[in-house]
């Protein structure tokens, strides 16, 4: 593993920091760690594009006529 050193940090930050280790039961080392692993490491949202390409083609769309079924 390596080391990683953060300079000038703000110390409302570093407050932040220590105050969610608390909470979660850890070092404010170990907290550091966990969230750059949820920011880096977590699974990232698709677009809609990407998505959608995915999607197999069926065909020609058919058009549906509009209804109104409001009051």
């Amino acid at each position: 593993m390596t080391d990683l050193i953060l300079r000038n940090v703000d110390n409302n930050l570093v407050l932040a920091l220590r105050t969610l280790a608390v909470r979660n039961g850890r070092s404010a080392e170990a907290e550091h760690r966990e969230i750059l692993a949820a920011a880096l490491l977590k699974a990232r949202r698709k677009q809609i594009a990407q998505v959608l390409s995915t999607m197999p083609n069926v065909g020609d769309h058919v058009v549906f006529p509009r209804t109104d079924d409001a009051p």
